[in-house]
């Protein structure tokens, strides 16, 4: 894919996506619009399916919404309530701490930065532009695997690794383009783009993709 491609291939993703399921961090983004919600549900989501996601970030929500809430609740009842998502005791030995960091260190507001995300325990690159974008609107791009995967089997990007496509792509894509382009590439990767035998058939985007990588297809 060739850069002056992006404005067409990203209103075309626009318009496909509109027909599929939204992922559920986004869902949370607009529902309630707080940036605490879009972080535990984002811990959450690491390694685990989004029905998944939905499912223990709603019992997890009906226990506690807040930092103050969160960091009162025994590791053992976050356990209950998030399992089976991935990692689930190592996630809600994290959600108290940086539940309880933030209360402590931040008056218990969620850093609008990603410097700052970055210093919470448990919050990587992805979590913290994701946080910072959809949780704050402010500039950044949320790179996933969903994201990295996509972009170079375009051909816009050649990277190893997510940090290096995240910084790849601030110097590519224009930056109208960073917020959305995680949550169309996350619902475009889910449904059509899969990682393995993604549905080049029937992808509105095929004309523009070089399929790097791809050695099956459907």
């Amino acid at each position: 894919m060739r850069e002056e491609h992006i404005p067409e291939v990203m209103r075309i993703l626009r318009k496909e996506c509109r027909r599929l399921k939204t992922p559920y961090v986004t869902e949370v983004s607009e529902r309630v619009k707080d940036p605490f919600m879009v972080l535990v549900s984002c811990m959450l989501s690491l390694r685990t399916k989004d029905a998944t996601t939905r499912e223990a970030s709603e019992r997890l929500f009906s226990l506690a919404k807040t930092p103050l809430e969160l960091s009162g609740l025994e590791k053992s009842v976050i356990e209950k309530a998030i399992y089976p998502v991935g990692f689930y005791r190592v996630k809600a030995a994290a959600l108290k701490e940086v539940s309880r960091d933030i209360v402590e260190r931040h008056s218990g507001r969620v850093p609008d930065t990603i410097e700052g995300l970055l210093k919470l325990r448990g919050v990587g690159r992805k979590t913290a532009n994701l946080v910072v974008t959809i949780g704050y609107g402010k500039p950044g791009i949320c790179v996933d695997t969903h994201v990295h995967r996509i972009t170079n089997r375009w051909g816009l990007v050649d990277t190893k690794t997510p940090e290096r496509t995240e910084f790849a792509l601030r110097e590519k894509l224009p930056a109208r383009y960073w917020i959305p382009i995680n949550d169309l590439l996350v619902t475009w990767g889910q449904n059509v783009c899969t990682p393995v035998s993604p549905f080049c058939s029937r992808c509105a985007l095929y004309e523009y993709c070089d399929r790097a990588g791809v050695k099956k297809r459907r």
